[in-house]
């Protein structure tokens, strides 16, 4: 039996993602899990719903419960949280950057330090200065990547994490599937994922 493996699917634009980042690795490592990080765009799917912003905005007394959830939730676990503004904050480059990134382990730090950059200093993670300087911060080369995310393959990454996330039925971010294809939806599901991910191994 090979190690089991759990897709963490995240927007950077999820506030919720931002805090199942912070955690999961942890998490999975209790139980020899590898984490692959998969950023993919929710823009796409919420368009698909006929919706051009995200739900939180459509539905304003939803907006304002999960920024107090989401308060509360940071508070708990000692993360900062500065709501970005605009938001939702368009991801498109993080992602990219995120992707052009070998090896799980970077992945995980550049995704850690964007999303603080955002959610943790409400930063504009669409402006190229502020990736890049979070890219830095966290020991990678940040106008290298920056430079691989405006090619092809990054592209065409993003968009199959993209594809795959809708294949699987995912509405939301963050997202966790496992290896049998088996999804869950929120940061408050992770443990359920894992429990999941090592019962089928």
């Amino acid at each position: 039996m090979g190690q089991p493996v759990l897709d963490f699917f995240y927007d950077f634009a999820s506030p919720y993602s931002y805090l199942s980042a912070a955690r999961i690795e942890a998490l999975a490592e209790t139980h020899a899990i590898m984490v692959r990080w998969r950023p993919f765009l929710l823009g796409p799917i919420f368009r698909r719903q006929g919706w051009n912003t995200s739900p939180f905005n459509v539905y304003p007394a939803k907006g304002r419960y999960m920024w107090r959830d989401v308060g509360r939730l940071s508070s708990i676990r000692e993360l900062p949280l500065v709501q970005p503004d605009p938001f939702p904050q368009n991801g498109l480059l993080a992602a990219r950057c995120v992707l052009s990134v070998t090896g799980e382990t970077a992945r995980a730090e550049a995704t850690r330090a964007i999303f603080h950059a955002g959610f943790g200093e409400g930063a504009q993670i669409s402006d190229p200065d502020v990736v890049r300087a979070a890219l830095d911060g966290a020991g990678l080369d940040g106008t290298a990547l920056l430079a691989a995310a405006a090619g092809d393959a990054a592209k065409m990454a993003l968009r199959t994490n993209t594809d795959e996330a809708v294949s699987h039925g995912i509405f939301g971010a963050p997202s966790f599937v496992a290896s049998d294809g088996e999804m869950f939806w929120g940061d408050d599901r992770i443990d359920d994922a894992i429990r999941w991910t090592v019962g089928r191994t």
